[in-house]
């Protein structure tokens, strides 16, 4: 599939793992009109091939996304305020099609995740960072929003007033802080980022993708649900979960005693070391309507 694209990388393993990478390194894969374009429409193809059963999203060199591109940005002017909310539009396709890729996605983010570089990690229903990660919604610094979900996304995994700050004061955070805050499962040594990511996409995929489908919608529709309408719900789950073949084989592996063929790996030893601050690195990270 890569062949189709001009800033993404996109394979998929027998094991039915797709991998997308934002292949732009020379930018830090900062995301212009064109990527934003392809990534619809790659996760789009990746949706609908039965054939996949988790998705790892992660950046090509030493950076995962530094956010929107600035050079994209400047080369097509002061735009009006109609003229960039129906830009935004491209965005908003981007960000329905990773919310709602129907598979677990996993992020592995390296070096910067910068404005909507840090938003397009948030979607993802793991994230795992290495040790030399940095995020940022960098959106005030250039007077702007932020964008891509973040608005969205931040308040339920760290709370409303921990949100207004981060995103108030555009201050960056390192991987053990981001942690802390529960923005990611592990931080890892950054040469063994990938190969974590790979292993944990190894064992989703091994799983029944009936049950772990309907196991992510049923959690990420909970914040806006109440008890009587997640019990509907995880009712109608579990009738659709019982009835299918994955169910039936893993019961008749259980009454043989072959025993799980899910298996989550232990978690893996979390590091981080103490860094200099970088120079600052090129990105507004906002998608601005691009």
């Amino acid at each position: 599939m890569s062949e189709d694209f001009e800033t993404l990388l996109c394979q998929v393993s027998e094991q039915g793992v797709a991998t997308l990478t934002l292949n732009r390194p020379a930018s830090l894969n900062a995301i212009n009109r064109a990527m934003a374009d392809e990534m619809t429409t790659a996760l789009g193809r990746l949706a609908a091939d039965p054939g996949v059963r988790v998705l790892v999203l992660r950046g090509a060199g030493r950076a995962f996304c530094a956010g929107g591109d600035v050079r994209d940005m400047a080369g097509h002017g002061v735009r009006q305020a109609g003229e960039a909310l129906e830009g935004m539009g491209r965005y908003r396709r981007l960000v329905l099609a990773l919310h709602g890729f129907p598979r677990p996605v996993i992020a592995a983010v390296d070096g910067v995740a910068f404005g909507a570089g840090m938003s397009l990690a948030l979607l993802a229903d793991l994230v795992l960072l290495s040790d030399r990660a940095r995020l940022c919604l960098v959106f005030q610094r250039v007077g702007l929003v932020p964008d891509c979900a973040a608005l969205y996304t931040l308040p339920r995994l760290v709370g409303l007033q921990q949100a207004k700050a981060l995103a108030l004061s555009a201050r960056e955070i390192d991987a053990r802080e981001a942690r802390a805050m529960g923005l990611a499962l592990e931080v890892l040594p950054w040469r063994k980022l990938h190969a974590r990511a790979d292993e944990l996409a190894a064992v989703l995929a091994s799983g029944s993708p009936t049950a772990l489908s309907l196991t992510r919608q049923a959690l990420d529709a909970s914040l806006q649900s109440d008890l009587p309408t997640m019990l509907a719900m995880e009712a109608t789950a579990q009738a659709i979960a019982l009835a299918s073949e994955e169910h039936r084989t893993a019961t008749q592996a259980f009454v043989r005693k072959e025993g799980p063929r899910y298996v989550w790996p232990p978690a893996a030893a979390t590091t981080v070391r103490q860094r200099r601050r970088p120079a600052h690195e090129p990105g507004s990270g906002a998608a601005s309507g691009g």
